[in-house]
Order: C-alpha cells, then sequence, then structure tokens
C-alpha cells in the first residue's frame, strides 16, 4: 500500500514545483518554491540521489527541463540507479561537470582535488551550460565538492551567492546535494554556509537496528515563506523510489458525537457493555495468551459487516490465515466480506515498517477505504515495532485521537502477564487513552482451565461489571448469562471458591 502518487501542483508552472514524491509535497504545502536553492542533506545512503533524480523527472512530465550537474556521480551510476527503480534518463541532460574540461583534460574521473582547477572556471562552465540547456530545474551533485574546490567557506559563501543570483534570474529551481553529519553527530553544522542563502533545507537520515531493515527518516528544517508540516517522518527507499509517510496529524478540531453503537451479536456480552462499543470509541481488550481477545475482536468486526460498516485488522502477531481460521472455526466466518473487500486483514513486518508507516495505512484505510472498526493485533506487537520508546504514549495518543475523531471504533489488543508469556520489553500504559476495557483472564475450577471476562471501564453509558464465562468451541463463541459467583483474585490469576454455588 503505497501513498497517494500524484502531487497536487504537478501540472501548474506557476505554483510550487513537485517534486514527485507525493507525500513530501503535502509537507511542503505543494512542492519547492520556484525560482530559488534549495538544499537536500544527509549521509551516504540515505536518498539523496534518488529524491534528486524523482524531482528532475517530476518537471519533465510536466514538460519541464531538467539538468543534472554532476560532480561526485559518474552518468553510467546515475543511469544504474535510475535503471533499478525502472526509470529513464532521457529526458534529461546529465552532464559529468570534471573541473579541468575547460583545458581540455579528458573525463577520467568526476572528482578532482582544488590544486587541478580554480573554481571560477566551473562557475563559468556552470553559466555557458546554463545559457545553453535553459533548464526549469536543476539539481548540483554535490555541494561539498564546490566547497572542496573553493578551499575556504568565505569563499565558497561568495561563489554560491553569485551562482544563486544568476539562477534565480534565470527562472531556475535548484536542488543542490550535500553531505549531512554523520549518525550521532547530528548536533554538529553542516553545510551552515549554504543554510542562509537556501530557500529550504530537507534533512534525511537513516538508523540501523539491531535487527530489521534500516529505518529511514525525514525532517524539513527550513522552507522560506511556507508553513510546513514540521517533525519528522518514516520513509522507505522502493523501487519506484522514495515513499514518504507524512506524521499524521489531528487536523480535525470537532469532536465526533454520535457514538452509534457496533453491538457484538452475543447478548450478554452487549448487556455488560450496556449495548455494545460505540463508534468514536477505544476499547482495551486485555489478558494473557489464548483467552480470547482476538476472538470477541473477530466477532465484533463480523456484527460490523454485518450492519454495512468497512473494519481494518492490523495483525502483528499472526498471520491473516491464522486469524480468518480461527473465525471460521469458532462459527464467525469472515470470508463473504474479506471477499467483497468490506474486511481487509493486513500484516505488518514489524522488522520492516516503521511506526510513521503504520499510522499512515491506517489514515489511508480511514479516509480511501472508509473502515467504521480498527482492530490493533496486538498492541504488544506495535510497542515492539517502535524504535524510540519514549514517544510510545506520545504517538498512540495522536493515532487514537485521529481515529476518535474520524468516528471510527478501535479495539486494541494488548497481551498482559499470564502463565503463557514473559515480558521481554517495556510497556506503556494505555489504560488512560481508552473509552472500554475489557478484561480477559484464566479460573480454574474442578480440575480444568476456563476463561472468563469483565468490563472495568466504559466511559459511555453504564456498563455491567460482573464476571462471566467465555465458552470458546468448536463452532461455537458464548457469554455466560449468569454472572460467576466465588471468583477470587480476577485482577491477577483467578479461581473459582469451592465453597461457592
Amino acid at each position: 500500500m503505497s501513498p497517494p502518487t500524484e502531487s497536487p501542483s504537478a501540472g501548474d508552472p506557476t505554483g510550487p514545483a513537485a517534486t514527485g514524491i507525493a507525500g513530501l509535497d503535502f509537507i511542503l504545502q505543494g512542492g519547492l518554491p520556484r525560482d530559488e536553492i534549495h538544499l537536500v542533506q544527509g549521509v551516504s545512503g540515505t536518498g539523496k540521489t534518488t529524491l534528486a533524480l524523482q524531482f528532475l523527472l517530476a518537471g519533465a512530465s510536466v514538460g519541464e527541463t531538467g539538468l543534472y550537474v554532476t560532480l561526485s556521480q559518474t552518468k553510467r551510476g546515475l543511469e544504474a540507479i535510475a535503471r533499478s527503480h525502472g526509470w529513464a534518463l532521457d529526458g534529461l541532460v546529465v552532464h559529468e561537470l570534471v573541473p579541468g574540461d575547460s583545458l581540455g583534460q579528458e573525463k577520467l574521473q568526476t572528482v578532482l582535488h582544488t590544486a587541478e582547477v580554480e573554481l571560477t572556471e566551473v562557475t563559468a562552465e556552470i553559466r555557458e551550460l546554463v545559457t545553453r540547456v535553459r533548464p526549469r530545474r536543476i539539481v548540483f551533485d554535490s555541494l561539498g565538492v564546490i566547497g572542496l574546490l573553493a578551499g575556504s567557506p568565505a569563499r565558497h559563501r561568495r561563489e554560491i551567492v553569485t551562482l544563486r543570483r544568476f539562477l534565480m534570474g534565470c527562472g531556475i529551481t535548484a536542488m543542490f546535494i550535500g553531505e549531512g553529519p554523520a549518525e550521532g553527530e547530528l548536533d554538529r553544522p553542516a553545510n551552515s554556509e549554504f543554510h542562509s542563502l537556501a530557500g529550504s533545507i530537507i534533512h534525511l537520515e537513516q538508523k540501523a537496528p539491531d535487527f530489521g531493515e534500516v529505518r529511514r527518516r525525514l525532517r524539513v528544517l527550513k522552507v522560506r515563506g511556507v508553513a510546513f508540516h514540521g517533525g519528522y517522518h518514516n520513509f522507505r527507499i522502493l523501487q519506484g523510489g522514495l515513499e514518504l509517510y507524512p506524521r499524521l496529524e489531528v487536523t480535525r478540531e470537532e469532536e465526533y458525537t454520535d457514538f452509534r453503537f457496533v453491538p457484538s451479536g452475543l447478548a450478554p456480552l452487549d448487556q455488560l457493555l450496556g449495548g455494545g462499543l460505540e463508534l468514536g470509541t477505544t476499547a482495551l481488550f486485555i489478558g494473557p495468551p489464548g483467552t480470547g481477545k482476538s476472538t470477541i475482536a473477530g466477532v465484533f468486526v463480523r456484527s460490523a459487516a454485518l450492519a454495512g460498516d468497512r473494519s481494518a485488522v492490523f495483525l502483528f502477531d499472526e498471520r491473516p490465515e491464522t486469524f480468518k481460521s480461527r473465525s471460521e472455526g469458532v462459527g464467525f466466518s469472515l470470508h463473504p466480506w474479506l471477499e467483497s473487500g468490506v474486511v481487509k486483514l493486513h500484516r505488518i513486518e514489524t522488522a520492516v515498517v516503521t511506526p510513521g508507516e503504520f499510522a499512515y495505512r491506517m489514515k489511508e484505510a480511514v479516509e480511501r477505504d472508509k473502515v467504521k472498526v480498527v482492530v490493533i493485533d496486538s498492541l504488544t506487537g506495535y510497542f515492539n515495532a517502535m524504535t524510540d520508546m519514549s514517544m510510545l504514549a506520545v504517538q498512540m495518543h495522536e493515532v487514537l485521537t485521529y481515529l476518535s475523531r474520524s468516528g471510527v471504533l478501535t479495539v486494541l489488543i494488548v497481551a498482559s502477564e499470564g502463565p503463557l508469556n514473559v515480558r521481554t520489553g517495556p510497556f506503556v500504559d494505555v489504560s488512560y487513552l481508552s473509552d472500554a476495557i475489557l478484561v480477559f483472564r484464566y479460573y480454574q475450577t474442578g480440575g480444568a482451565i476456563r476463561r472468563c471476562l469483565a468490563a472495568l471501564k466504559k466511559r459511555q453509558g453504564e456498563h455491567d461489571t460482573t464476571i462471566r464465562e467465555l465458552v470458546i468451541g468448536r463452532g461455537e463463541v458464548s457469554i455466560g448469562s449468569e454472572p460467576l459467583v466465588g471468583i477470587r483474585g480476577f485482577m491477577r490469576n483467578p479461581e473459582l471458591d469451592p465453597e461457592s454455588t
């Protein structure tokens, strides 16, 4: 599942210059300001060249001539990058700017030492090239090489000021690629002499976790005259270019107040919950593994489908086939609604998918697929996928606020400590974010292990706090119509008092 592929300003020659990356254009309010110079910086491997090529190809798609001036990359290397994404560079002009060409030297390399040529010769060749090609968009790769040729920060800045004035006079939108600070040195200034001159600064980062794919993120540091979307935004480099997932922002200020019931279809459970769960609320299903949390979530999904409401189930801990077969095994088959697309199961690979991409997928399900029920199975898996544990509660609060204001019933499944699991990492308390809490437990009686549940919290209306037996059998899910009497230690590992009747 990918972000939208079309940017709103793609065909408007008077508006911002679309980058060809829909998520980035959204962050920039349409694209990069025209007739300006812009800086894209980051360490090697963060996707700077890919972003630059997408920027030029986006212009070529609407008839704007693109010029790639490279001092640190060969034309053959650029063509190889383009082929890996399925692109052709036929519509672009690629020029290997090798200092010394004006002296008749053969292009045997792309980066030469400062002693071999004066920077004035390079800038003169750039002027001649721009005058001849007359591009609307230009990429310079890289700013660091120009700095080496300059020899000093003062001269570097002076040459860039002159070049900026020339490019703006020609009506060109220019992108300079610069090396950013290395990982762990993000507070160290990079390309500082260029920052005050640039119309915008985009910083790319990557981080390798102990296990799994490299996690990449982007931050716009500056856009002159534009109220851009700040903060960090996750992205991935896939075949076809960068896919950027804008950070989820709660833009809907009004609260959702309809609160229509989504019943489970199990009368005793709906009685416990005062009629069911409501749209625009968050329900927390918590209990040890195997106590029936996912099964009851599936019951609500099926009930919503019967009423014509769409659902999206995000699976961290099991395969979609397992979820489907379990539903069929207990008599609540989701097959017809899965076939029609009313219910969609999304397998989330925690070693690959970033939190930003996951939030974007939920947003896409709400706004594109018009889902009314979202199940996250499980929240424990979601937390394990996060890279910054200090921001878990903040991110989850933002996600749940967005879903509730969009009129979505969100079911969070959390595996608590029990006889079948061992906590291996930190846990973030989200109970205060939940409008309803359904607790699942095992209990012992007559030499057997049984299941039970109780509704501990319900913000919307009254609810029953009695403990009911939960029976999950072949072709059957049922809730006891009468309270269990004599249950002791329900919040821990309950057992039935043998003296109770």
